[in-house]
Order: structure tokens, then sequence, then C-alpha cells
């Protein structure tokens, strides 16, 4: 389904009733990362999964997607679709969405869920790599990207073991748009840190995090669980930093019994 609003098209999956939740995909995949999490929430849920500004069937636009202007998408989305207040969960970039949304609708969030994610800001080394990926995916295509991720994104077990779940990624990579590529990394680039929001955090917070993630890996879940009273934190074993995908039935459970928990 699609929603022409705030300027752009916004393509989103809208499954199941109840309580609303909201999962943000990460860089550079679409709302298709969620699929066995909608497959399994939406019998008790409303599970709203958005493809985010420049990725999947959403509009693509020029130059700089930022992390604000993808939380604005979703205030305007959750508007037209009737939704006051969510459980709001991102994995990756898709957590520093969840965060910016947080700090500019704190209350249209009901509860969170971090997977595989920081409140930091990028470093300057971090920066710069991001400006040469953004070039090169402009340049050369999104093949190059999918190959230099790859090995960074999944687990070695996932790698070598799962070559179905290396393909769905790799495909959800190559589907990306250049353009809306590049305007993503240089949105992250320029995020600010979230660090501080962190202890006036007062909704229920789950944090799930591969146990070997390598690109935010379980360091940066612990120190977010250290800083959010009474958050829980879930390893996810044999995962890297697409744990949803790499290892469905954990990250599901694990989001079944919080979702389950909270007050009604």
């Amino acid at each position: 389904m699609r929603k022409v609003t705030r300027g752009i098209e916004i393509a989103y999956e809208d499954a199941g009733r109840g309580r609303p939740v909201v999962l943000l995909h990460g860089f550079p995949f679409n709302r298709s990362l969620w699929r066995e999490q909608v497959e399994s929430l939406s019998a008790t849920c409303r599970v709203i999964t958005p493809d985010l500004r420049g990725h999947g069937e959403t509009t693509v636009v020029a130059e700089l997607a930022t992390m604000e202007e993808m939380a604005e998408d979703l205030a305007a989305l959750l508007d037209e679709l009737g939704v006051g207040r969510a459980v709001v969960g991102g994995l990756s970039m898709g957590g520093y969405v969840a965060l910016a949304f947080l700090r500019a609708h704190p209350e249209r969030v009901g509860a969170l869920i971090f997977a595989d994610t920081r409140p930091q800001a990028d470093t300057d080394e971090a920066r710069r790599t991001r400006e040469e990926t953004a070039r090169r995916a402009l340049a050369d295509g999104m093949e190059p990207i999918a190959d230099a991720m790859l090995p960074k994104l999944l687990a070695h077990a996932t790698r070598v073991q799962r070559p179905e779940v290396v393909a769905r990624v790799r495909e959800m990579i190559l589907g990306t748009n250049p353009q809306g590529a590049a305007a993503a990394l240089r949105g992250m680039a320029v995020r600010r840190d979230q660090t501080d929001l962190l202890p006036g955090i007062g909704v229920p917070t789950l944090i799930l995090v591969g146990s070997e993630d390598a690109v935010t890996p379980p360091s940066d879940s612990e120190a977010m669980n250290a800083k959010i009273k009474g958050s829980r934190l879930v390893k996810i074993e044999g995962a890297g930093h697409v744990s949803n995908v790499e290892r469905p039935g954990e990250f599901n459970r694990a989001l079944a019994e919080f979702l389950g928990g909270l007050p009604t």
C-alpha cells in the first residue's frame, strides 16, 4: 500500500489488528526485512512497516535524507492511518529514525524496540567512509556496495550455512536505488548524537543485538541498556547485524514476550 504525504509517496504494509507496532528497516534494505516479524506478530498486533524515504517503493529523494525527515515521514504516515501512539522499533538505521521520532514526538511512543543500533553520532572517520560509499554507489551502482557490506552484516555461520539468507540480504541491497542509498548515507553521516535521550526514556524498552554483530557490537547495546531505566537486553546468539533475518525464531520470541508484557 502507498500514501502520498509530505510531498513524497510512502510505501508500507499494514497487517493485523491490535496494538500498533511500527518496525523501521535498516540501510540499505526495505520493509521486506521484517517479513518474519510481520507474519509472527500480526496475529495479535497491528504491524506497520514502511519503506523509509529513498528505499524500497518509497520516493527517492536527491542529495540528503536525514533521520529527522524520516521521522516526520513516519509521523505523517501514522496521522494518515489514524494511529496516535505506537510501539516504535528499528534496526540499525531504523533505530536512528526511532530515536529521532522519540525526540520529536515523545507523546506518540508507547514502547521502544532497538535492534542492532546505537545512539551515538558518527565519528569523523565514519562520516568520511559514508561519503566515499555514497559516491561509489552513485558511480558504480549497488553491486560493489553489496560485496563490501555482506561480510560485515552477516555472522560467519550465516554466510557459510545459510545461502538463502545471504541471497535475500544481497537482493535487498541490490534493489535499493543508488541515489536513495547515497541520500541516506549522507543523512546518517550528519545525524545528531542521541545519547542524552536515553536516561529520560520512561517507556518499556527492548534492546536486541546479534552476538556476532560487527557493525554495532553487543557492547553498544550493553551501554544503551545501562542508560535506559528498566530496559531489557536480549542477545541473539549466532546472529550478526541483521539479527531478525538471521535468527528470526529467537528474535520473534523476544518480541512476543516483550509485547505480551506491555500494559493494555
